[in-house]
C-alpha cells in the first residue's frame, strides 16, 4: 500500500472547478515533485492532502495516507495527524514563523502537542532536531536574527519534529540563492534517506528538482498530463506543455549586440557600515561592514548583473546607488554628478534611474488604477507632462512592455503575476531613465513567464539605449541577460568581467562555488522542445 495515494481527485470552489480527476502517489522514501505554473493546482493538490481546504471547497475522489480517508477524517483528527502523520514546508518561512516566540520553543511547541513530554525534554530534542537540520546558532534566538535559509531550515525543523512519514514542501526554496537552495535540497533529500518519510514537493522550476526527484508529476490548469520516473520523464517528454516548461527553464534571451560607450555610472570605494548590539553592558559598539571597499562601472547601454548569497551587500548598494543611503566613504556618480548633494539625494540625478522589485504587488497601492501607478515617477520630473501628453506617456509605456492603452483603468488585482511585473517595467519606464536597477525581478514567476519577462527586456534594449543592474540569484537568468557580471561576497565585490568569461572561466573559488551550487537541467539532445 502506498503512503500517499490521491486517485481521481476533483475539487472545486462554488461554480469554479481547481483539480479535474488527478492521481498522485508517493511511497515511503520516495521524493515525487509536481511541477506546473501558478494556477496548475499544485498547492491546492497539497492541502487538500493536509486537510486545509477552504470554506465553500467541494471534493470528489479519494486521499488515503498512510491508510487513512484524509476526505471522510474530522477536523480533530486531522490536527492530531498534521505534524505527526504529515508535515508542511512553506514557501515562505517569516510569514510561518512566530516572530516574538524563539525558534526552540516554536519547534518543541509541535514535540509538546504531539507527544507526552516535559517542556525539558521537548526543549532538549527542539535543540538536537535544529542541529539535525544544520542549523548551528542558538535556540533562544528570534526568527528576526536569521537569514532566509536559516528560517527555512528552522520551518523544516518543526516540520520533521516528530517524524511524520509524509513531508509536503511547498516552494521550499523559491526566495534562496543558489547555495543555501542546494543546501535546503540536500537537507531533504538526506532526511529522506534517514527517516525513511516520503516527499512531496511543489515547484515550478524543473532544474530545481530535476536531481533530487524519483517522480515528477506535470500539472496544467488542474489537471495531471504527464507524470513519469524523473530520468524517463527528461529523456522522452510525451506532452507539449512538459516540452514548454522544460524550455522555459532553459530559456536563452537574445541580446542585441552593444558598442562600448563612456561610463554611466561608476562608484569608487564604496563603504557602508552599521553600528551592532553592544555585546557588554559598557562595551564598545562593534560595526558590520555591508560595503567593504567597492568600485565599479556601468557603461551607457550596458548590462550588467550582479550576484551574491543573501547578505553580501547586494541590496545595501542598490539604495546606495539610488540615493537611498548615504555611504560613510566613497563616491557614487551618475555622468559625472554625484548621487548625493550635500545631505540629500541629489534630485537631478535620481530622475535618470528607477528600480524595479521583487514582489510588484507589494510595491503598488492597491487602491489606484495602473495610470496612477505608472506616472507616480513624474514627481521627479520638474515639469510633469498634463493632459494629453500625460496619457501619451502612459499609452507608450504600457505598449512598451506589451500591454493596452486601456489597462490603464483596471487595478492591479485584475492582472496575472507576470502582468504586474510588465506595469513595474513601464513605470520605470516612464521617465526615460538612463539606468534602471531590477532587484530580483524574475525570482518569484513562473519559469514561462520569467522567459517573456526577460525576453520583453531583451526588446527594450534594441527599442533603446537602457542600461540595467541586474541583481539576482539565478545564474542561469543573469547568464543569458547581461554583458558583464560581478560577484559580491561578504561586502566586497570578488570578481567581475565579461559574462562569458566569469561562467566559462571563473577564477575566483567563491564564483566557482556559487556556479557549482547552481541547479542545472541535463542536456536533453533527442527529445523536441519547443511547442
Amino acid at each position: 500500500m502506498s503512503l500517499l495515494s490521491i486517485k481521481d481527485y476533483s475539487l472545486a470552489i462554488g461554480d469554479f472547478k481547481i483539480l479535474h480527476n488527478i492521481d498522485v502517489t508517493v511511497e515511503p522514501g520516495q521524493i515525487v515533485a509536481i511541477t506546473g505554473e501558478s494556477g496548475s493546482g499544485k498547492s491546492m493538490t497539497a492541502l487538500s492532502v493536509m486537510g486545509l481546504l477552504p470554506d465553500g471547497a467541494f471534493a470528489q475522489g479519494q486521499i488515503m495516507l498512510d491508510g487513512v480517508d484524509i476526505g471522510q477524517t474530522s477536523e480533530s483528527n486531522l490536527c492530531k495527524m498534521r505534524g505527526n502523520v504529515m508535515g508542511m514546508v512553506f514557501q515562505e518561512p517569516m510569514t510561518a514563523l512566530n516572530p516574538v516566540k524563539t525558534i526552540g520553543d516554536q519547534v518543541a511547541e509541535t514535540i509538546l502537542i504531539h507527544q507526552d513530554t516535559t517542556k525539558a525534554e521537548a526543549r532538549k530534542r527542539a535543540a538536537d532536531i535544529l542541529l539535525r537540520v544544520g542549523l548551528k546558532v542558538a535556540p533562544s534566538r528570534y526568527p528576526h536574527e536569521l537569514s532566509g535559509g536559516q528560517r527555512q531550515r528552522v520551518v523544516i525543523a518543526m516540520a520533521i519534529a516528530v517524524r511524520p512519514k509524509l513531508l509536503i514542501a511547498d516552494e521550499p526554496t523559491t526566495a534562496l540563492d543558489v547555495t543555501t537552495q542546494a543546501r535546503i535540497l540536500e537537507l531533504l533529500k538526506d532526511l529522506v534517506q534517514d527517516f525513511g518519510m516520503g516527499l512531496l514537493i511543489i515547484t515550478h522550476d524543473l532544474a530545481v528538482v530535476a536531481d533530487i526527484a524519483d517522480e515528477i508529476v506535470v500539472m496544467q490548469k488542474g489537471k495531471v498530463v504527464e507524470a513519469a520516473a524523473t530520468q524517463d520523464l527528461l529523456r522522452d517528454m510525451q506532452h507539449p506543455y512538459t516540452k514548454a516548461l522544460f524550455e522555459a527553464s532553459s530559456h536563452k534571451v537574445a541580446l542585441p549586440e552593444r558598442a562600448h560607450t563612456t561610463k554611466l555610472l561608476e562608484a569608487k570605494n564604496i563603504v557602508r557600515s552599521y553600528a551592532m548590539p553592544r555585546k557588554a553592558l559598557l562595551g564598545p559598539r562593534p560595526t558590520f561592514k555591508a560595503l567593504n571597499d567597492v568600485s565599479f562601472h556601468i557603461e551607457h547601454g550596458e548590462r550588467v548583473g550582479l550576484v551574491g548569497e543573501s547578505g553580501c551587500g547586494k541590496s545595501t548598494l542598490t539604495r546606495a546607488i539610488l540615493g537611498l543611503e548615504r555611504v560613510q566613504s566613497g563616491d557614487i556618480q551618475l555622468d559625472g554628478l554625484p548621487v548625493f548633494s550635500g545631505k540629500k539625494p541629489n534630485l537631478d540625478v535620481r530622475r535618470r534611474m528607477q528600480v524595479v522589485f521583487q514582489d510588484p504587488y507589494s510595491s503598488f497601492n492597491p487602491r489606484h488604477r495602473v495610470d496612477r501607478i505608472i506616472t507616480e515617477p513624474f514627481h521627479l520630473l520638474k515639469s510633469p507632462p498634463t493632459g494629453d501628453e500625460r496619457n501619451a506617456a502612459i499609452a507608450k509605456a504600457l505598449k512598451d512592455v506589451g500591454l493596452s492603452e486601456a489597462d490603464k483603468t483596471k487595478y492591479i488585482h485584475e492582472f496575472s503575476g507576470g502582468q504586474r511585473q510588465r506595469i513595474a517595467i513601464a513605470r520605470a519606464l516612464i521617465v526615460e531613465p538612463e539606468l534602471i536597477i531590477f532587484d530580483e525581478a524574475v525570482s518569484a514567476l513562473d519559469v514561462s513567464v520569467r522567459a517573456q519577462i526577460l525576453d520583453l527586456i531583451a526588446d527594450l534594449c534594441r527599442k533603446r539605449p537602457l542600461a540595467y543592474l541586474f541583481i539576482s540569484h539565478d545564474l542561469f537568468v543573469v547568464r543569458t541577460v547581461t554583458d558583464r557580471v560581478m560577484v559580491m561576497q561578504a561586502g566586497q565585490i570578488v570578481e567581475q568581467g565579461e559574462t562569458e568569461a566569469v561562467f566559462s572561466n571563473p577564477q575566483h573559488p567563491y564564483t566557482r562555488t556559487l556556479i557549482a551550487a547552481a541547479p542545472k537541467l541535463p542536456e536533453i539532445t533527442d527529445a523536441p522542445l519547443t511547442v
